[in-house]
């Protein structure tokens, strides 16, 4: 009979959840052992770590530590997807909010030198209770206009903190204040390279690969030379490009008027534009490789032209796939334009690379941080809009 009970025992499931146990212990380690932000005395000096008691207030110190501990305890039992979504979230509202605390308790009111940043386990708890959200999220399913709702919420809490002023007395605040214009100049030139970038290769990748996909020979010769551009180390292209633009900025008249340079903005927007191309062509033969036989044979017996067949045809059936090679685009040179700013070119990589010399973290998190939030946000919004452009979508909205 004891054997029984034994067995019986073994074939319950235990009330663990697995992915919540591994966040619970990133979790306890990042709200206990980790230090939740930095005192340094100036900006270049080796900081000084500060636990979460000695960061805040005891009263908001306490309360935070018990309010982590609620979610950990969520995360670790099998409960709810909805309560252990709101657990995380609120887990990471209270982190957004107190942070800017820690920067107002521990920097001296009169003291305009003195900077504060989030420490590891800042960075370690909002890791940890992201990672619960996202598979919260990915439980529940939602749907591409859900996902994109869950995105306008985050974009807006992080508005809201910025806009309330709860963040000025973080260094990496102090950073922006003593260069706002600036940074939106490089902003604008951020985007610029990327979406423009994106914008040439699409006008001229799609006709190409179209191209490519009705002449078999022709594909082969193409896809090889873009594969073989896009193993070039992107410092390596952006070296590279300096010689022949500088040659035709000096011998092509007008060229120089109009931008053309050996450093710059030149050489940047024609390697990341080299580097948009493959994406686009080889995604552009793929979706129209993948339409339908059927669907052509019908368009042909309903006497459409070949153009016609592929504008009213093949090309929306298509869109979807060439749409994932843009986001593959756009995501890549978000991060890649970073990288102009080693010749000229401008953009966040700009304030990496000073604070890389100047060995100003702040600094370097001035550029980081604002290129990771256009790369994630890009991501979703194609990624939804793929979904939305799907053949699924489009059969379960017909019916």
């Amino acid at each position: 009979m004891a054997i029984g009970v034994i067995r019986e025992t073994e074939r319950r499931p235990l009330p663990f959840d697995k992915l919540g146990v591994i966040i619970a212990v990133i979790a306890v380690y990042g709200a206990f052992l980790a230090p939740f932000a930095t005192f340094r005395a100036n900006r270049i000096v080796q900081g000084e770590g500060k636990a979460i008691l000695e960061a805040l207030p005891p009263s908001l110190g306490y309360g935070l530590l018990a309010l982590l501990t609620f979610a950990i305890v969520v995360a670790i039992l099998k409960t709810s997807v909805l309560v252990r979504m709101a657990a995380a979230f609120a887990a990471l509202v209270a982190l957004c909010f107190l942070i800017g605390s820690a920067a107002g308790n521990l920097a001296p009111a009169d003291n305009a030198y003195a900077r504060v940043s989030p420490a590891s386990g800042f960075w370690i708890l909002v890791f940890a209770f992201a990672l619960l959200v996202a598979d919260a999220l990915t439980r529940l399913k939602p749907g591409p206009g859900l996902r994109l709702l869950f995105l306008a919420g985050a974009l807006a809490l992080v508005g809201g903190m910025l806009a309330s002023g709860r963040w000025d007395g973080l260094s990496i605040l102090k950073e922006y204040a003593s260069r706002t214009d600036t940074f939106w100049a490089e902003a604008g030139r951020h985007l610029m390279l990327t979406l423009g970038s994106l914008a040439a290769a699409t006008v001229v990748g799609l006709p190409l690969g179209i191209l490519c996909h009705r002449v078999d020979r022709l594909r082969a010769a193409v896809l090889n030379v873009l594969n073989a551009i896009q193993t070039v180390p992107s410092i390596a292209l952006f070296g590279i490009l300096i010689a022949p633009l500088g040659w035709i900025a000096t011998h092509v008249p007008g060229a120089e008027a109009i931008g053309v340079r050996g450093i710059g903005v030149a050489p940047a927007f024609v390697a990341l534009f080299l580097y948009s191309l493959l994406p686009v062509v080889a995604n552009t033969v793929v979706g129209l490789a993948g339409v339908p036989r059927a669907a052509n044979d019908a368009a042909r017996g309903l006497g459409m032209t070949e153009w016609q067949r592929l504008v009213a045809v093949e090309f929306p059936l298509a869109f979807p796939v060439i749409l994932a090679g843009i986001r593959i685009v756009l995501v890549q040179n978000i991060g890649l334009a970073t990288i102009a700013a080693l010749i000229g070119g401008g953009g966040f990589g700009v304030f990496v690379f000073q604070g890389i010399g100047q060995t100003a973290m702040d600094l370097v998190l001035l550029g980081a941080v604002p290129t990771v939030v256009l790369a994630f946000t890009a991501a979703i919004v194609l990624d939804a809009l793929i979904e939305v452009t799907g053949p699924k979508h489009s059969r379960g909205k017909a019916a």
